[in-house]
């Protein structure tokens, strides 16, 4: 039987049959689906789904009248983030430049701004030039302009910041010091992201993109969530994009909820909920990749979680396709045949609203 070129999740060339990537796509199918509890995938899913793996092209795309609206987080930096020790391009240019290339060069149907850091807690002691700098932006694109940053807890925790690390002491068995110490960094979180956001929207910016959510499990979560919440009753109008860090929600607090639901375990199509109570506008949900596993197994997982995530959404979804998640090879510069094959089957089968 003839063999088509796949991929691996690390981005390896392999060669496949059409039998085999019918049987890693199934496979990766009946593991979301068992994983979240959803629906798998219908069987002229499953063989939509193979057709589009197995097409000759190396580049595939949808028909004319089926695209989809493009967000990018962390865009501007990716530009130039290779000169300062990031993945990017390393092109050395400033961000409100980068930013014209995206609108201008790249053809973006959304730019984005954010500080170089990427995280909200750094940028606090610099707002007032990130106030100016975002106006100038706005000058110079026409393009919408989210400012975006990721919660990062991370940084809450000593000795970068000044509350104890919740994993440090679960691994000595403080469980309740480890919960309060996690309370207040959500606390401190939510009121740095409300404080910048606040000051970048005021200044122009027309949506705020909460990015990497989830990245410090529950914790994480939830801060993102009540600063949602806040902007939202002080702003009614605003825009706020939330794109998470994983599939699942890690239970580094294991008991912190929110609208009355633990965020620990939960799966994209219980997250969504729970950022619409919040406010929250456009939700990008994330499958991690399996770098050792094929693309086409990978593409299984991803659509069998995506497609319930559509169906319980009452917002748009803007699924997280990039690097290391959305059925994408691990790499810092992604293979395009990956990128276009993964982004075909995601809106032709899950009906996105966007990527």
């Amino acid at each position: 039987m003839s063999k088509t070129l796949q991929r691996r999740g690390d981005g390896t060339i392999i060669e496949m049959t059409v039998d085999e990537v019918r049987k890693d796509l199934e496979e990766g199918v009946k593991d979301a689906a068992s994983r979240a509890n959803v629906p798998p995938l219908t069987e002229d899913e499953i063989k939509h789904a193979v057709e589009i793996y197995t097409r000759p092209e190396r580049i595939v795309t949808v028909e004319p009248g089926n695209e989809v609206v493009l967000s990018h987080d962390e865009g501007t930096v990716k530009i130039n983030a290779g000169v300062c020790g990031g993945a990017g391009l390393g092109i050395d240019c400033g961000r409100l430049v980068a930013s014209e290339l995206y609108e201008r060069a790249l053809g973006a149907d959304i730019i984005e701004y954010g500080h170089i850091d990427y995280s909200w807690k750094p940028i606090r002691p610099l707002v007032a030039d990130e106030h100016i700098l975002v106006e100038r932006c706005l000058l110079a694109t026409t393009a919408p302009l989210l400012y975006g940053a990721m919660p990062n807890l991370g940084l809450y925790t000593q000795p970068d910041g000044p509350f104890p690390n919740p994993t440090e002491l679960l691994n000595k068995g403080m469980i309740s010091e480890a919960r309060e110490s996690g309370e207040k960094m959500v606390e401190a979180a939510a009121d740095d992201i409300v404080y910048i956001a606040s000051a970048v929207y005021d200044a122009g910016a027309d949506a705020i993109n909460l990015d990497t959510t989830g990245a410090f499990g529950d914790l994480d979560f939830a801060a993102a969530l009540i600063a949602t919440e806040r902007l939202k009753k002080k702003y009614p109008d605003i825009c706020v994009e939330m794109g998470m860090a994983g599939e699942f929600v890690l239970g580094i607090h294991g008991a912190i909820e929110y609208a009355g639901q633990r965020l620990a375990g939960l799966y994209p199509h219980q997250q969504v909920k729970l950022a619409e109570k919040a406010g929250v506008t456009i939700f990008g949900p994330v499958c991690n990749i399996i770098p050792s596993k094929s693309c086409a197994l990978n593409i299984g997982r991803v659509l069998t979680f995506m497609k319930t995530c559509v169906k319980e959404s009452n917002i748009p979804i803007h699924h997280n396709m990039g690097m290391g998640v959305g059925g994408i090879p691990l790499n810092d510069i992604v293979p395009a045949d990956a990128v276009s094959r993964a982004s075909k089957a995601c809106v032709e089968i899950c009906k996105l609203d966007g990527i």
